[in-house]
């Protein structure tokens, strides 16, 4: 259509910033196939990092559909291979009803703010410092 708006570019619909620790990706207006495409590298540098400690935020998000879960799954098996943690929040009435439908609430249980998600996420295990090498002796 000539009359049709341009599309929104990824900085509208995606805002990455830090929290606690996180890695939020905070996603905002409608999510259909065409904004999934141009989120989707982003969302891939991100969860691509090993042990990604990542927050996905759909609290801005109006329209949400199976392109918004294909993009949850592939964050969830890209996050969790690397041996990170994925939170989800979430609060639209319909996306929270598709979660549960699909079941993938089950396995990314949705929290109503950034805080309650961060707060929900099962603690990790603290380092352990390092001890330097025994040095060996000289026989």
């Amino acid at each position: 259509m000539a009359n049709a708006p341009a599309p929104a570019p990824p900085a509208r619909q995606l805002r990455v910033r830090r929290h606690r620790g996180y890695t939020v990706l905070e996603l905002h207006g409608e999510i259909d196939i065409a904004s999934a495409m141009r989120i989707l590298p982003r969302l891939d540098r991100v969860t691509a990092r090993p042990g990604a400690r990542v927050v996905i935020d759909l609290s801005g998000v109006e329209f949400f559909d199976c392109s918004g879960l294909r993009l949850l799954h592939r964050a969830r098996i890209r996050v969790l291979g690397q041996g990170g943690e994925l939170l989800l929040v979430c609060t639209h009435p319909l996306t929270l009803r598709v979660l549960a439908v699909t079941g993938l609430s089950r396995h990314l249980p949705p929290r109503p703010t950034l805080d309650a998600a961060v707060d929900a996420a099962p603690a990790r295990p603290q380092a352990r410092p390092t001890r330097p090498a025994a040095r060996r002796r000289a026989r």
